[in-house]
């Protein structure tokens, strides 16, 4: 500050202080604010690239159960989570005569469940965010085959392959990097949209269901599985389907939100609880019911 503005007591000079102190903490605080933002975006984008995640993945979607699992009194939950949500698909689609068929496997992590759909859709086109799974999936699709590890303990490994069935045709799938809240415009319709695990790991899953209709053609099917374990890790919470309280107080379901949006498009054909683990080491899973919805789009 000038002399000339000084008082002998230097309170100005006290005051410009403060007031630069103040205004550092606000842009430091600006700025941590900031970092943490970039981090939290690099987290949600980076949780799926990581080479563990690969091999859990492929494991989870290819693994025998008997090299799977230990101790395991739950069969069910061994059984292939990804082709069994594929079967639902099948089990709930009509085939239209003289209609090609195609079908969507948003989410679809290494391809297993895309796989399983090409036994009866004539075209499936898998979307994944993570490009490592999308290129494990062009692997798969190219070669049949791919090799893995699977964590025993600590840094001890399994080598493991994963073999898609060979009665498959493989060439009936293609594989695309994409993110399910900004899909392409250029995708057409299909007759079956599968998004299995999808809905609590995006970051706006509104803008996903709102797009859902017209993607969906009239007479096909929708299927959605989620354990609707909604984290700010993934989702901000004012765009969470459910698991909070309104304003009035009324507890709010994710499932309950999907029946409002999708009432004048969907009708709910069929739900149930799957369960699925996916494996962590040997002897450490991860323990998840999903419940699967089934929807058919009106005509």
């Amino acid at each position: 500050m000038p002399a000339m503005f000084m008082l002998r007591d230097e309170v100005p000079i006290l005051i410009g202080s403060a007031v630069i102190l103040v205004g550092g903490y606000a842009l430091h605080r600006l700025w941590r604010q900031h970092r943490m933002l970039e981090e939290t975006e690099s987290s949600k984008e980076s949780v799926y690239e990581t080479q563990r995640a690969l091999n859990e993945y492929l494991h989870f979607h290819y693994g025998e159960p008997q090299v799977q699992y230990l101790g395991i009194a739950n069969t069910a939950a061994v059984q292939n989570f990804p082709r069994r949500c594929a079967e639902e698909c099948i089990k709930h689609f009509t085939q239209q005569n003289g209609v090609p068929s195609r079908a969507l496997d948003i989410g679809c992590a290494v391809g297993r469940a895309s796989f399983e759909l090409a036994r009866i859709f004539q075209e499936v086109v898998g979307i994944d965010f993570s490009l490592p799974f999308v290129n494990a999936c062009n692997q798969l699709k190219e070669q049949g085959q791919l090799p893995y590890t699977a964590t025993i303990e600590g840094n001890l490994t399994i080598q493991h392959v994963a073999v898609v069935p060979q009665d498959i045709e493989r060439n009936r799938c293609i594989f695309k990097q994409g993110d399910a809240c900004n899909l392409p415009t250029d995708l057409g319709t299909f007759d079956c949209i599968l998004a299995g695990n999808l809905i609590c790991r995006l970051r706006d899953p509104f803008a996903f269901l709102h797009r859902l209709p017209g993607l969906v053609a009239p007479g096909g099917i929708l299927v959605i599985a989620s354990p609707y374990t909604w984290l700010e890790q993934f989702t901000a919470k004012s765009l969470w389907l459910g698991g909070y309280k309104d304003d009035s107080g009324k507890e709010v379901r994710g499932f309950d939100t999907m029946k409002k949006l999708f009432s004048p498009y969907f009708e709910l054909v069929a739900e149930k609880n799957e369960p699925l683990l996916i494996q962590e080491t040997a002897r450490k899973s991860q323990w998840t019911v999903a419940h699967v919805t089934i929807w058919r789009r009106e005509t």
